[in-house]
């Protein structure tokens, strides 16, 4: 029973052309951004933004689930009703970030392992008791000389496949966030070979540790050359070295992949994600979704800039960004969409 659950809420996840909001950054993440705005770095701060992003009017008819933070999850709007009781009431499925961030590696410089497997099924329990449908954790990988190692992306994967597990044990869709980052000089090629050996090992750990692949989402980052590299590609480009990867590494029992921006403009990961369908749509065995944060949050963030008159303008603009993804997924995204 637990895995048909599982499988009918992997799908409601990227069900038509919706997608997922991304608003699980940690507290300092949230503060360093607050502060390039002069917005105060509190708690209260953080849930009044928090509240603007949720309670945005008709949020629900472009996105299908909202990440949450631990500090997010227990939180409400002013008038006391929770934060996941208003998502819910708009169709929005919960999930929560439940990895505890990425920390040095021991014995390997430039890289890094993902804290958060111990106690990890105990607060699974609480956070489905809470409201959460699915959770999400976050490896990261550095492209640089002589990384990413085996080593570092063996562990990692091991920690993926061990989290997938016991969220399927706990009745949570796992979302695996396994993202090669946009940092460096590197081409669009090492970043697709670096991307395919990530992805190789990730699922050879999930086949290994029985996780259900038709109750997780995948969520990478698309193929990118280095955001420091000289040669840049346009979107049809970036969407043909992506999906060219992802055939060659991801099973076809894998519902959905979900792409997250990575540091991205809104722009760019709005115009690479519709590349990918208007070229593609009909040729890859999953569906091709997004999980955004800035690319969608930043320009209500700059719009509200922590003062309450200007939250109804920032929220028009986080469901605008929205909306441009929902055409993007629909392959009929444009830049004029931006005017």
């Amino acid at each position: 029973m637990i895995a048909q659950e599982l499988i009918d809420t992997s799908e409601a996840m990227i069900i038509g052309d919706k997608g997922l909001l991304a608003m699980d950054e940690s507290n300092p993440t949230c503060n360093r951004r607050f502060a390039m705005f002069g917005i105060p770095q509190t708690e209260e701060a953080r849930r009044t933004y928090r509240e603007l992003l949720v309670t945005t009017p008709d949020i629900g008819s472009c996105i299908s689930g909202a990440i949450l933070s631990d500090e997010t999850i227990h939180q409400n709007a002013m008038n006391g009703i929770s934060f996941v009781d208003i998502l819910t009431g708009k169709g929005i499925l919960v999930g929560i970030k439940v990895d505890q961030g990425a920390k040095k590696m021991a014995g390997f410089p430039g890289e890094r392992i993902t804290d958060g497997l111990d106690g990890l099924r105990k607060r699974l329990a609480e956070y489905n008791r809470l409201g959460a449908r699915f959770a999400k954790w976050r490896a990261v990988f550095t492209i640089g000389s002589g990384i990413p190692t085996d080593a570092c992306i063996e562990a990692n994967a091991h920690a993926l496949g061990r989290y997938a597990a016991l969220c399927q044990e706990g009745g949570l869709v796992p979302i695996v966030e396994p993202e090669v980052l946009m940092n460096g000089t590197h081409t669009i090629d090492r970043c697709s070979k670096e991307t395919e050996k990530v992805l190789q090992a990730l699922f050879n750990q999930l086949y290994k540790q029985r996780v259900n692949l038709r109750g997780i989402i995948l969520k990478p980052n698309m193929i990118l050359p280095g955001k420091d590299c000289p040669e840049q590609h346009d979107p049809v480009s970036v969407a043909a070295e992506t999906i060219n990867c992802f055939l060659e590494a991801v099973p076809a029992a894998v519902p959905g992949i979900a792409f997250l921006s990575g540091g991205q403009s809104a722009e760019q990961a709005s115009a690479r994600l519709n590349a990918m369908h208007v070229n593609y749509n009909k040729k890859v065995p999953w569906a091709i979704t997004f999980s955004f944060a800035r690319a969608i949050q930043q320009p209500a963030m700059e719009i509200w800039n922590g003062h309450k008159e200007n939250v109804q303008a920032a929220q028009q603009a986080l469901y605008h960004r929205a909306s441009c993804n929902n055409a993007a997924r629909r392959g009929e995204y444009s830049t004029a969409m931006e005017f």
